[in-house]
């Protein structure tokens, strides 16, 4: 990264600011804006410190991720801890990087899928304007760039070196085993019991679907760490370690979780057959005439559950049967807000009612029908379903763009798999892809993208495949000599 503190650039920039907020200071009247040139003379050795230091601080952000924990400095205000801090500091050293020195970027921006975020990120601004209220919106793209830039920019410029996937999936998946390993062991004091789950993930995970969404997202990542390690003695570390995930998705017990796994490993067989494509496009047209069914003549009314029947069971057994009955608490309630979500796309199709507002908003769109015993929603939750999510806060244009750029994503990695000569780098694409799979399973009955753990997931597989796709090219002009 550029230490820009000893460019001319910086001498300019630190004598301008002297300049103009002297004579803003004049015009104004309001001697204040004098200090903030001594402001940033002062702030200097530490931005100094932060820019020639950024490489290790993406790594720490890494061995975090999997350990933040969420807290609330006030009702409205709330960060991850440490993990967001990091990456706002990261973000203003990538954004630095490119205002003084953008030549080592320029890979990433001329890459399809650094235009694609643009143009997400363009329609989400378009949307702000629309949006009910713009003070959420506006922290919501906030918090969006400042992991855009170090997930997607920064990942893909620091794995120009191919040595360091292996780093970035070892700095992840420690973390995440020992909480693994203290999870299981407090969860055995009571007796792995099914409601005892949520005691025994803290401080790291707010609930059993965000700590069961890492966990099986991580399993074919620690496999491809198997597949590549040589030494006898650290394979069967690894396998251990896989065993313990794999010990800890079951007691989880997180269904959402499971069929994750279940679609992931169809995806390995899809992606290794070369079909990944035509998957998805008969998965798409089941959703549309699935939709269109259930909407015609409210046909979905009849999925409407018996409120006194519909409770939370505190045995695993009899939680599953109450899901193959619809008589579950959790489903029940991701049914009555889907209603209220289909409902509020059809009142604002193309705008929607802007970004973190579905909370504010969806009250009146729900139907009486649907309501359960958690229908006060005292968590402030959303509407359980990332893409219906987008459509209604975003309009049908975000849900479109997410859409396409997610499927251009799986796509890419189906691509680089059967076009890759190296190995190496085709079990990665191969297990970026399970990866992806799992991601777009898990967000058909949560809203994990915007959850710094899966959220960060999935824009650090998104840096990975930019890096990969440029790997790609130097191996076929290589092979072109």
């Amino acid at each position: 990264m550029l230490s820009f503190l000893q460019t001319k650039k910086f001498s300019w920039l630190a004598i301008s600011s002297f300049f103009l907020c002297g004579l803003w200071s004049l015009l104004t009247q309001e001697p204040y804006w004098l200090t903030i040139p001594f402001i940033l003379i002062v702030a200097a050795p530490l931005f100094q410190l932060i820019v020639t230091k950024t490489e290790w601080i993406y790594w720490l952000l890494l061995i975090t991720l999997p350990l933040s924990t969420e807290y609330n400095f006030t009702p409205s205000l709330g960060l991850d801890l440490p993990d967001e801090p990091l990456l706002i500091i990261l973000s203003v050293a990538v954004a630095a990087s490119i205002l003084f020195n953008p030549s080592p970027f320029r890979f990433i921006f001329e890459s399809p899928i650094f235009k694609w975020i643009i143009a997400f990120l363009i329609w989400m601004c378009i949307s702000l304007y629309y949006a009910s209220n713009q003070w959420l919106a506006l922290k919501f793209i906030l918090a969006k760039i400042w992991y855009l830039l170090p997930f997607v920019l920064l990942t893909a410029l620091i794995h120009l070196r191919s040595s360091n996937f292996r780093k970035t999936a070892l700095y992840i998946c420690i973390p995440l085993s020992l909480v693994v390993i203290q999870t299981l062991i407090r969860h055995a004091f009571y007796g792995f019991d099914f409601v005892a789950i949520k005691k025994t993930m803290g401080p790291f995970f707010r609930n059993h679907v965000n700590y069961s969404a890492m966990l099986v997202c991580l399993i074919p990542i620690g496999i491809l760490i198997l597949k590549f390690t040589q030494n006898s003695r650290k394979k069967n570390i690894i396998r251990f370690g896989i065993g313990i995930a794999l010990l800890g998705l079951f007691f989880a017990y997180s269904r959402g979780a499971w069929l994750a796994l279940l679609v992931g490993m169809i995806g390995y067989f899809l992606i290794k057959k070369n079909i990944l494509g035509k998957a998805i496009f008969i998965g798409i047209i089941s959703i549309v005439i699935g939709l269109i069914v259930l909407i015609n003549n409210n046909q979905f009314m009849q999925f409407g559950p018996e409120h006194d029947e519909t409770i939370f069971h505190e045995n695993f057994s009899e939680h599953l049967n109450a899901t193959i009955g619809l008589k579950d608490i959790s489903n029940a309630e991701r049914f009555h807000r889907w209603v209220a979500g289909i409902r509020m796309v059809a009142e604002k199709p193309w705008t929607g009612f802007g970004a973190n507002s579905f909370y504010n908003n969806y009250e009146p769109y729900t139907a009486a029908a649907f309501k359960t015993w958690v229908s006060n929603n005292p968590e402030h939750s959303t509407v359980h379903n990332y893409y219906l999510l987008l459509a209604l806060e975003q309009g049908l244009p975000a849900l479109i763009l997410f859409a396409g750029f997610f499927i251009y994503l799986l796509l890419l990695t189906q691509e680089l798999y059967h076009q890759f000569q190296q190995n190496y780098y085709r079990q990665i694409s191969l297990g970026l892809g399970i990866l992806l799979m799992m991601i777009a399973s898990l967000n058909f009955t949560s809203d994990l993208i915007e959850t710094d753990k899966i959220g960060g997931l999935f824009w650090l597989t998104t840096g990975l495949l930019i890096s990969l796709k440029h790997h790609q090219k130097i191996e076929k002009e290589s092979l072109a000599i």
